[in-house]
């Protein structure tokens, strides 16, 4: 069994490592992709903005989207990281994660997350290290 899972994410891909003590060497798992947070606003939107016909003013109003779409995906992103991670504590995979993020995609990770899990977190770095090599990512998650 792992002991520790250490994530390493952002709104588009996250990498989830592990290791058998807190400073033993990172071993890679999985990688898991979400492409559609890597498109452009225009081609996550399947058509421009609908027309509304207002009844009690004459004339039209483009009707928006109450959430950009590249918010939307990155919250299905995260959805499916936190789904994976309590699976993996569920199954006893790991008693301790690390997580290492995007700052602007930390909190939406963290917000999908069960409270069974934010509980085993014993670190986060805002700070995205998803492209790094194994020796970057290893220095971030242990602070040096």
């Amino acid at each position: 069994m792992s002991t520790y899972w250490v994530v390493v994410a952002d709104s588009a891909k996250a990498r989830i490592f592990s290791r058998n003590k807190k400073f033993s060497p990172l071993e890679e798992l999985e990688t898991l992709v979400h492409p559609e947070s890597r498109l452009h606003r225009q081609d996550l939107v399947s058509d421009r903005p609908g027309l509304v016909h207002e009844s009690r003013t004459p004339g039209e109003s483009a009707n928006e989207e109450p959430t950009d779409p590249k918010v939307v995906e990155s919250q299905v992103f995260a959805r499916d990281i936190a789904h994976r991670l309590r699976e993996g504590r569920l199954a006893g995979n790991y008693s301790s994660l690390v997580l290492v993020a995007d700052p602007r995609f930390l909190g939406v990770l963290r917000k999908c997350m069960d409270e069974d899990t934010r509980r085993v977190i014993d670190h986060e770095v805002a700070k995205n290290v998803t492209r790094g090599d194994i020796d970057q990512i290893t220095r971030t998650v242990d602070g040096a």
